[in-house]
């Protein structure tokens, strides 16, 4: 099952469709979406928006991970470096 997000501001770049067969071997990222907005409150509004409309069945994703994100204080004020994730990953797991 794929239902991909949509609305002002919201893209998706994916090749995949409603039972689309995901090869064993397959890139990891089978779908991107993008989001924008006149503000960062407003693009993060959107993305979560897009992420609780999005539905893959089939396989494993990390949209559950990228919610966590969009809520994330820390992450929703900004000013976060490309180590974040990983920081904040290792923060989380323990």
């Amino acid at each position: 099952m794929w239902h991909p997000p949509g609305g002002p501001g919201v893209r998706v770049d994916s090749h995949i469709y409603t039972n689309y067969f995901v090869p064993p071997n397959y890139d990891s990222m089978i779908g991107k979406i993008i989001v924008h907005g006149d503000t960062r409150d407003q693009a993060l509004a959107r993305m979560r928006t897009a992420l609780g409309e999005t539905v893959v069945e089939g396989i494993n994703t990390n949209i559950a991970l990228h919610r966590e994100l969009m809520v994330d204080a820390k992450f929703m004020n900004g000013g976060t470096n490309i180590h974040y994730l990983e920081e904040w990953l290792s923060h989380r797991e323990r």
